[in-house]
């Protein structure tokens, strides 16, 4: 059902901390412009869980302004899952064209809570579901166990996968063949992941440098690993700022220096400071300094 690279979109906010809608359609739409297949809102990059229900609708409603038919999933990451459900329904209201799906990134479910959840989610909204697999960051395994338990529901299409370790990838293959979409959602492992059958790229990065990102995956595609290979060598000190506590940051950081926006976050994050804003800007500007020269394709 999906396909190709969708970039999970920072949220962009005025002085004042209200979104800043003009600023995320041009954001947004450079995104598009540079040929990624889809948008993801309100994710962990996209500051999701700071965001209120609103907030989170609104940024839909902009995303789905710019996208220019092609299709914009808003995530649930409700603590709650009567909440999950609500704006599940809320989403569908608005015309989302799917859903990406968190276990409650507070309390760590189990299994069987696990699998309750992701169903109560999908029911509600019943929309197309990509089930959010990050042990990493939220502490709650979606196993491959846990998938083919809901691998039998037709709602849930797809599947990020971020465990952070590649060998989960073949294995969802080896269990479920095609069943779902296979995105890979760890920047720094998407090349590896593409390698052995991803079909997508759900990436962090890309709202800097769009054009970088498709071209990887568009080259990977038509099997020119070796001209994909070197682009993400370049790449990849960048791609590793998407896999740190200050990911948000980072990467609004390298938005700053290549698309020309601003870097504001909702507290309690704030903007990098001191040493450590000097040393990933230096990763950023020694970067752009070399940047490739992209063939075509």
């Amino acid at each position: 059902m999906w396909t190709g690279v969708f970039p999970a979109v920072t949220t962009k906010f005025t002085e004042d901390d209200r979104l800043d809608h003009a600023e995320m359609e041009r954001c947004f739409a450079l995104q598009v412009e540079a040929g990624c297949d889809g948008i993801i809102v309100a994710g962990s990059l996209g500051e999701g869980p700071m965001l209120s229900m609103e907030e989170k609708l609104a940024v839909l409603k902009t995303a789905q302004g710019v996208a220019s038919g092609k299709p914009v999933l808003l995530t649930i990451n409700e603590a709650a899952t009567r909440d999950g459900a609500a704006l599940a329904r809320k989403a569908a209201a608005a015309g989302a064209d799917g859903l990406m799906v968190v276990p409650s990134p507070i309390y760590h479910t189990n299994p069987e809570e696990t699998v309750a959840t992701m169903k109560a989610v999908a029911i509600a909204g019943e929309l197309p579901v990509m089930i959010y697999s990050n042990r990493v960051a939220y502490r709650v395994d979606v196993t491959v166990g846990v998938m083919e338990q809901l691998a039998d529901d037709p709602l849930f299409v797809a599947v990020k996968e971020s465990s952070d370790d590649i060998r989960r990838s073949t294995e969802i293959i080896n269990r479920f063949g095609n069943r779902f979409d296979l995105f890979t959602g760890v920047d720094n492992l998407a090349f590896e992941a593409l390698s052995v059958g991803a079909i997508g790229w759900v990436a962090g990065l890309v709202t800097a440098f769009p054009r970088e990102t498709v071209a990887i995956y568009q080259l990977m595609r038509q099997g020119r690993r070796e001209e994909a290979l070197a682009i993400y060598r370049w790449f990849r000190p960048l791609l590793d700022l998407d896999v740190s506590t200050y990911l948000v940051q980072n990467i609004k950081l390298a938005e700053v220096h290549s698309i020309g926006t601003n870097d504001r976050v909702r507290m309690p994050r704030q903007p990098l400071s001191g040493e450590r804003r000097k040393a990933v800007e230096k990763i950023i500007t020694d970067a752009l300094a070399v940047r490739p020269v992209l063939p075509s394709f």
